[in-house]
């Protein structure tokens, strides 16, 4: 935590007034969810969690996230490209997990048939933390990145406001006007409309396909407007809606109940669970279609744990981004240690190593969405069990990142006030907009903290772990 929150944290009775104070304000600002009760109704909400103080981040790492989001950008729309290197980096993650190898077939089945759409729009966010490592310095260490369904721009736009309205309160004005403004929703929705734009239809419509439990709905509405008030419709459905009501005219135009569909913006279809045999016959119209898809599959495909470790393997970058060498050198510096667990002699040796230190790493398995990842004991226990099975090739491991921790409050609907020990993850959204081989629109579109208590190894805001936050550089 910056200096300048001490004498704040030990302030029982200013924290109880700053805490009375922040909440009306996030729900006045629209920092808003619907409730676990009744996740898809709008006449009962509370407010979305989040931190009292803001964060302290070190601004040099914060300036080195945003420098090096163009250059994903580019590798992972490269990769999207990249047909030869998706089927040799999945070869043997498809044959032991069936949902990446269910994605893979469709992925195949629509380069068979041949794209539809030459507009590509990607909209992502670079996860990274802090790490301080045996030295104490700090490096910037990327966790994932997130190709399909990256959330919270929305609110995370609302939040700042909050911070800066508490510092105020709590007498710390000079450090309130410091927080960087920040709007991630308008930067998304500016790739949308793009996208929108080069599909050539002023009467389509932008279809947010979205969950059956929508408690996430606000941060979703945020990006909504922003397309409204470009006077851009927007339509709200989901895979069943698809496969009742959606159809492919001669041209392969996408219709939904008879509005022309220019845009398909996913806040849905990253986790097994959603997929039935309906849901899978709806993911495959929507691929096939004309409408531009965000992400289209091949990008989902990109956004994998496997392709991630397989980028870090000396000589992929400069293989995928070949006269790129100073964003292939942005890109290597945020990587963690990342390992293939794929069958032969190094696999063996990583699974034992890990097995016999599993403090030191993070066992991922090929899933978005948080709280998916082992550690410690519990590690251990997997590998020992799949060590000698094909089924470890569904996973990856990497290094274990060590931040340091802060103190700062937690502000949860029907929850204590009370100090906990924490630590922050930074993401950055990307958008980017390739029509065939031009690349039109490349940038970062804002920024994401989320910040969590140490005692909660992994999971998002979502997941009901971690909160939103607003970075104090320092």
């Amino acid at each position: 935590m910056a200096a300048a929150w001490q004498d704040v944290v030990r302030d029982a009775a200013a924290v109880r007034e700053a805490a009375a104070v922040a909440v009306d304000a996030a729900l006045l600002a629209g920092v808003l969810m619907r409730t676990g009760e009744q996740p898809n109704a709008s006449d009962v909400v509370n407010y979305a969690p989040f931190t009292l103080l803001p964060s302290a981040v070190p601004r040099a790492l914060f300036e080195q996230a945003y420098a090096v989001q163009q250059d994903f950008n580019l590798l992972v729309d490269a990769v999207s490209q990249n047909k030869e290197f998706l089927e040799q980096t999945l070869a043997s993650t498809i044959k032991v997990d069936d949902f990446t190898a269910r994605l893979f077939r469709i992925y195949k089945q629509v380069l068979e048939e041949g794209l539809a759409q030459t507009v590509v729009l990607g909209i992502n966010r670079s996860d990274y933390m802090f790490d301080c490592g045996l030295e104490g310095t700090a490096a910037l260490r990327q966790i994932e990145i997130n190709t399909i369904a990256a959330s919270f721009g929305g609110l995370t736009s609302r939040t700042a406001d909050v911070h800066r309205l508490v510092l105020n309160v709590l007498g710390k004005s000079e450090e309130a006007s410091q927080l960087l403004p920040n709007n991630p929703a308008k930067g998304l929705a500016l790739g949308i409309a793009k996208a929108w734009e080069l599909y050539g239809s002023q009467r389509a419509v932008v279809m947010f396909l979205v969950e059956e439990v929508q408690r996430n709905i606000f941060d979703q509405r945020c990006v909504e407007i922003e397309l409204w008030n470009r006077n851009i419709r927007v339509v709200r459905k989901r895979f069943r809606d698809v496969f009742e009501h959606g159809s492919l005219d001669a041209s392969r135009r996408l219709y939904m109940d008879g509005q022309e569909v220019a845009v398909v913006y996913y806040r849905e279809g990253y986790v097994p669970q959603v997929y039935d045999e309906q849901n899978w016959e709806a993911r495959l119209l929507l691929e096939r279609s004309r409408a531009v898809k965000c992400p289209d599959i091949a990008t989902q495909l990109a956004g994998t744990k496997k392709v991630q470790q397989e980028l870090s393997r000396q000589g992929t970058l400069e293989k995928l981004l070949p006269g790129h060498p100073e964003a292939i050198a942005r890109i290597r510096a945020t990587f963690a240690g990342l390992y293939s667990l794929d069958e032969g002699e190094e696999g063996d040796r990583i699974a034992a190593t890990a097995i016999a230190d599993p403090d030191r790493f993070v066992l991922k398995p090929q899933r978005e969405g948080g709280g998916n990842n082992l550690y410690g004991e519990e590690l251990r226990e997997v590998l020992e069990r799949i060590k000698d099975s094909p089924e470890r090739t569904s996973y990856i491991l990497m290094d274990k990142i060590k931040p340091q921790p802060a103190l700062n409050y937690l502000l949860r609907a029907h929850s204590p006030l009370q100090v906990s020990k924490c630590i922050s993850e930074l993401g950055i959204f990307g958008v980017y907009v390739r029509q065939g081989r031009e690349l039109v629109l490349n940038q970062a579109a804002g920024h994401l903290l989320r910040t969590k208590a140490i005692e909660h190894a992994d999971g998002g805001v979502a997941a009901g772990v971690a909160v939103l936050d607003t970075p104090y550089l320092v």
